[in-house]
Formats: C-alpha cells, sequence, structure tokens
C-alpha cells in the first residue's frame, strides 16, 4: 500500500520513529539499527514501509534500505516467524550476512539473534532455499545469456543476492562492474549491492 514515506523525522523511540508527511504523523516500527542511523530530529527522511496487516494489528515498518525490506518480508513469509522477530533480525544481522547464512546453512549465526532458536533458524534456512530453488528453476527456464565465468563461489554470493530480491539477470550485470574472481562470497555480494542498491 504505503511503497515509502518522505517527511520530517518528529520522534525517535527505542523502537518506533514519528515522520511528518502533508500534516499526518506515521508511526514506523523500525529495528534498533536502523533508528539508529535513520537521522536526526527535524531532518527529512525517506523510509521505505511494510504495510502489516493482522486480524488484531495494523502497523506500519519501516526500512532504510529495498535489501532491509526484502530481507523482512522473506522472513515473515516463513511459517512461525512474525513481524516483531523479523525486526529483531534486522537488529543483529545485516541483509548480505543473512543472506550468506541462508546460502552457507549456518544456523549457528541465526540463533544468536534474541528470540531465534534453533527450530526456527532451521525451518528459516530450510524455507528459504526451498523458495530458492523455485526462483532458480524458473530463471533457468528463460533464456539467460550469462558472461560472467562461473565457479561454485560466485554461484553462492548470486544465489545469496537472489534471497534479497534481485533477479539474476541484473546481478549478473553488477558483477560486471567489479573485479570479482579473486574475492570472498561476503565482499561479492557487497560489491554487487553497491550497484544493485542505486
Amino acid at each position: 500500500m504505503f511503497a515509502y514515506v518522505r517527511g520530517s523525522l518528529e520522534e525517535k523511540m527505542s523502537n518506533f520513529v514519528v515522520v511528518e508527511a502533508m500534516g499526518i504523523g506515521y508511526k514506523i516500527f523500525m529495528s534498533k539499527t536502523a533508528i539508529g542511523r535513520v537521522g536526526e530530529i527535524g531532518q527529512t527522511v525517506k523510509i521505505y514501509t511494510h504495510y502489516h496487516v493482522r486480524e488484531d494489528d495494523i502497523s506500519l515498518y519501516g526500512f532504510l534500505s529495498h535489501e532491509e525490506l526484502n530481507m523482512f518480508e522473506l522472513l515473515i513469509s516463513v511459517s512461525g516467524v512474525g513481524a516483531k522477530s523479523a525486526i529483531a533480525m534486522l537488529s543483529n544481522i545485516s541483509p548480505s550476512d543473512f543472506a550468506v547464512s541462508i546460502i552457507s546453512n549456518d544456523i549457528t549465526k541465526l540463533t544468536k539473534v534474541p528470540g531465534i532458536g534453533k527450530k526456527t533458524a532451521q525451518r528459516i534456512v530450510l524455507e528459504l532455499k526451498d523458495k530458492l530453488k523455485a526462483e532458480q528453476e524458473i530463471a533457468k527456464s528463460e533464456e539467460n545469456e550469462t558472461r560472467l565465468e562461473i565457479d561454485e563461489s560466485i554461484e553462492e554470493a548470486i544465489s545469496a543476492l537472489q534471497i534479497l530480491g534481485y533477479n539474476r539477470k541484473e546481478i549478473e550485470k553488477s558483477f560486471e562492474k567489479f573485479a570479482y574472481q579473486s574475492m570472498t562470497i561476503e565482499d561479492m555480494i557487497r560489491n554487487a549491492l553497491k550497484y544493485l542498491a542505486k
């Protein structure tokens, strides 16, 4: 419903901010990390949003980047993971580290997030990997001209970026803009995000 809210930052609390736009104050729940980086009171800010509707609650959740928003929406698509748990994860793990954890089956990193136990972490990895496999099958069925020399680590980096919501074609295009051949998976992801986030 709302793609983003741009306006004056009026309040910063521990788990939400208030942004005034066109005379309306929007209460937007955010991760602690995002609240720390959003800006100062009185500044004009732009916050990407997710309009969350449940029988007993209607809330607006905010993010500073598309990657954070994609990570949140992926997390709440996992059975048993609610909006509050997803926001807690965003406070404790970056989207790029999250994507690497999914690709590398790093359950330990996910369980370091408060409120995320081993079973929930396993469910997150399993469900998101299944979702990624389905998307990769669709991509394979489409004509895909690649000019990248793909090895296992590059394929893992591409898969991690797909988890964050980017399609394979745009990921491969971003890889042409930096020297990825000698980089770690994490560095490939971070460098690709610089171009993809624009």
